[in-house]
């Protein structure tokens, strides 16, 4: 398998912040740290020769797209159905090891862009400056992450930041009143989606993986978040069969377990 120090060398020279990987775990812990130097990266190549490479989403953020065919959820899908192709410049892409797509942005000097997981059905906003992503030519099961073209990274459009931005998680603290915006934050939906269903056919595995994804990333306990989905489920018009329902369910909830592990995100 081949050693990927070069590369890692490469992209530390480019001004990015280099995280060595088994899979996508980090094998070091890098919350809060300085990037490594390229001879910190040398060394731990020797270490682990066969690691793949991760970059921090520092003065960057990542639209990460994910096409998930076995529980009908699909972030290409959610992009066409958003419908703000202006939205989102010619920039540096990839296709990730699974199938999916992520575009990269640097961030605004004069507007905060959010993390933001699952800002649409299957898309999630990677933004966090200890959070990161698998690059190329890294590998997952057999399968590479590969450019898709050499575009510069650019600049994030105003737009897009204030889209994703609009349905980030609520800022209410618990200890103090906030003022009242009339604006619905991300958990409002959640709320109300539990009684307003899952919306049409065409639609629906998409809705429940958002609907899930929102509240077990809200460290809802995950037989509530069953529970709840089963009502907002049984509150839509065309419910979805169980054995569709149960194989979303479990495949969001594989998911954030799979970002807790990493902490990352």
């Amino acid at each position: 398998m081949e050693n990927l120090v070069n590369y890692a060398v490469q992209y530390a020279k480019n001004g990015f912040s280099v995280l060595p990987m088994v899979g996508k775990r980090p094998l070091i812990k890098f919350a809060d740290q300085p990037p490594l130097t390229a001879d910190e990266i040398r060394k731990l190549w020797q270490q682990h020769p066969t690691a793949n490479i991760a970059l921090r989403t520092t003065n960057f953020f990542v639209v990460d797209i994910d096409r998930n065919h076995g529980v009908g959820v699909d972030g290409f899908q959610s992009l066409k159905d958003f419908n703000h192709p202006d939205y989102f410049r010619k920039t540096l892409a990839q296709e990730t090891a699974g199938g999916g797509k992520q575009m990269f942005y640097l961030k605004r000097k004069d507007l905060e862009v959010n993390q933001n997981i699952g800002w649409l059905p299957g898309v999630d906003i990677k933004a966090h400056v200890n959070n990161y992503v698998v690059v190329a030519p890294s590998h997952n099961h057999g399968r590479h992450y590969q450019w898709l073209n050499r575009y510069p990274i650019a600049t994030a459009k105003r737009e897009l930041v204030q889209a994703i931005n609009a349905t980030n998680a609520d800022s209410y603290s618990g200890t103090e009143a906030s003022e009242f915006t009339g604006n619905k934050t991300a958990t409002t939906k959640l709320f109300e989606q539990i009684i307003n269903g899952l919306g049409f056919t065409g639609g629906r595995n998409n809705a429940l993986a958002s609907f899930v994804g929102g509240l077990l990333y809200r460290n809802v306990d995950p037989e509530i978040a069953y529970q709840l989905a089963m009502v907002a489920n049984h509150n839509t018009e065309e419910s979805l069969e169980p054995s569709e329902f149960d194989k979303t369910f479990e495949s969001m909830m594989k998911k954030e377990l799979r970002r807790r592990g990493s902490g990352s995100q």
